[in-house]
């Protein structure tokens, strides 16, 4: 389709030009919604993309918002006393499985939210123990700016900032650093306050203050929400540092797995980003420097930056253009075009926190080391891209973990994958393409039990359920290269939900924590049908089209979508993979795969 092409350029090019204008201005936006929103017969639950895995709604039939930790403490009292099932939610709602989500397919139930939008007021710093306290819904940027306003420094932090202190340490929430702690927040912690459920002489709820000396606390640094309630966080802090920072650009992607162990132990808060079709891997060259280094720097993500709402949906549109006419080559343009873009601009940095203007730029590790910039603008005209009430940017977001010593033999595995044809990886470097981060071993017994590599990779997700994606298969293929050839661990907070099928056997100390959660909530009142099935890797049933939303693995070709022509095909270079994979009708095959 010549003329279809031709006009899916065009729109690019506009958007492209309209992009670079709206980069370079300040703007402003709506916040982002609440999450949880009821009428009088009970509560909906949603995640911030507006769709959790399976498309169904989360819902409850009441929530409650405690400002104190005696509210909390009364607020799982009520639900215990009432058998009620209990999940605890924040404003951010970031979390991409349902783990937030405390019924089952049968309804609402007998089940309570609490929210910890309102439980944000304390946070305490320790000066003499280098210490800070904060309660469970204080956010990340509120917590960087109580902390540095002090003189002090949070360590890790994710890099996305619309998080809260207790929800980012449940779901193992991370940076990248291979240096002291490590570059995931929950190794940091030191303590952990959380509520309980208790007998009824005890009042049906209780708090428990667990320190570094007990046990117990490598279950709660990473605990899903399905210990109790958690109520403050103790974090250790260092002294104010600053960080420098240079991105380097190199169109030459053959020696990635003979350079990331090397590049982790050399730059303390080190990431490589590769671009596969566009065969460009980026270098992170960030350490700290002296306080008195020259520069007030900030990182203003640029995927983080409010976009004008007319941009975002635009470029939405123009993307679902390309999928519909299976226009590959106009993706690789748009690939092309977003590269140059980001190496123009330094994906975002900013010297003296107002625009780009050359390497290294160097600034306060609370400037440097998380963004979410789109999170606090207030005119109309602009959003979060990805904010559901627009018509913007809708993606999958897989995020494999790796032991450091597999990492090498994955990525040989995909540049295989990509070289028998380099444009089918257009539509990952449209967005990110594949971010490499590093996070040390963990004690936390959901943690990681060595020093790993983590690969995020965002790839488009179609407004419709039961339409295929172009190139579909591809990302299907890496995916199960991922975690089940090399047998990666899923991130807790991201992913679709094969990527969790079998997990509960790639954790030595599964068992651990399984026994701390019988202790801790033997009655189950904070899991669910839904966090049950992410926690022990359950395989939901097959049905048809089961396989396009990553809800199963295709075992036959009615799960995914033979009508539009994607059958159920084996692997290019994993041949133990099904995908599935567009076939012309000349090229269809038996509808099951062996």
């Amino acid at each position: 389709m010549p003329g279809a092409h031709l006009l899916c350029s065009r729109i690019l090019g506009f958007i492209q030009a309209l992009l670079l204008l709206c980069s370079i201005t300040t703007v402003h936006g709506i916040l982002p919604h609440s999450p949880v929103e009821c009428i009088s017969s009970g509560c909906i639950l949603r995640n911030a993309y507006g769709a959790w895995g399976d498309r169904r709604d989360c819902s409850a039939l009441n929530v409650t918002y405690p400002t104190t930790e005696e509210q909390l403490r009364s607020a799982v009292s009520y639900a215990v006393r009432n058998n009620l099932k209990v999940k605890v939610v924040t404003r951010f709602s970031h979390t991409i499985p349902k783990i937030a989500c405390p019924q089952g397919s049968a309804g609402a139930g007998a089940t309570l939210l609490i929210s910890t939008e309102k439980y944000d007021s304390g946070i305490v710093i320790d000066a003499a123990n280098m210490a800070v306290t904060a309660d469970a819904g204080v956010g990340l940027r509120q917590l960087i700016d109580a902390v540095e306003s002090r003189g002090f420094s949070l360590v890790a932090a994710p890099y996305w900032e619309g998080v809260t202190v207790a929800g980012l340490i449940s779901t193992g929430a991370h940076g990248s650093s291979w240096w002291g702690k490590g570059g995931s927040v929950h190794d940091h912690v030191l303590g952990i306050t959380v509520v309980v459920p208790a007998s009824k002489s005890e009042g049906y709820a209780k708090l428990l203050m667990l320190e570094a000396h007990d046990p117990m606390l490598n279950a709660a640094r990473l605990s899903l929400g399905l210990l109790g309630a958690i109520s403050k966080v103790k974090l250790s802090i260092e002294h104010r540092f600053k960080r420098s920072i240079t991105y380097e650009f190199t169109e030459k992607d053959d020696l990635i797995e003979d350079e990331y162990v090397e590049h982790a132990k050399k730059y303390e808060f080190a990431d490589i980003t590769w671009y596969p079709s566009k065969h460009t891997v980026v270098y992170r060259y960030d350490s700290r420097v002296p306080l008195n280094a020259s520069g007030d720097g900030l990182n203003d993500f640029i995927g983080f930056q409010p976009n004008s709402i007319l941009i975002s949906e635009s470029v939405r549109a123009a993307e679902k253009l390309l999928e519909s006419t299976r226009n590959a080559n106009g993706k690789c343009l748009t690939a092309a075009t977003t590269l140059g873009f980001k190496k123009l601009v330094g994906n975002g940095l900013k010297n003296n926190g107002q625009i780009f203007s050359g390497y290294p730029v160097v600034g306060y590790q609370g400037k440097m080391q998380t963004s979410g910039s789109c999170l606090y603008s207030t005119r109309i005209d602009t959003s979060c891209a990805w904010d559901p009430r627009i018509k913007g940017l809708f993606f999958y977001e897989s995020t494999a973990i790796f032991p450091a010593s597999a990492f090498g033999d994955f990525i040989r595995d995909v540049r295989k994958l990509r070289d028998l044809k380099p444009e089918n990886f257009c539509g990952v470097d449209i967005y990110n393409g594949l971010l490499l981060r590093f996070i040390k071993a963990s004690s936390a017994y959901l943690g990681q039990p060595e020093d790993s590599v983590v690969v995020d990779f965002n790839y488009y997700r179609a407004n419709d359920p039961s339409n295929p994606r172009l190139n579909q298969d591809v990302w299907e293929e890496v995916e199960q290269l991922a975690f089940f050839k090399h047998g990666a661990k899923p991130h807790w907070g991201k992913n679709r939900n094969i990527a969790f099928f079998g997990v509960q056997h790639k954790y030595p100390k599964f068992n651990m924590f399984i026994a701390a959660k019988q202790k801790m909530d033997p009655q189950n009142v904070f899991s669910s049908e839904w966090s049950d099935d992410i926690l022990y890797g359950k395989e939901s049933e097959k049905v048809e089209g089961c396989a396009l939303e990553g809800l199963c693995i295709c075992s036959e070709d009615r799960h995914c979508s033979p009508q539009k022509g994607y059958h159920c095909s084996h692997g290019l270079v994993f041949k133990e993979a099904r995908v599935c994979r567009y076939l012309q009708p000349s090229m269809s095959f038996s509808s099951t795969i062996a």
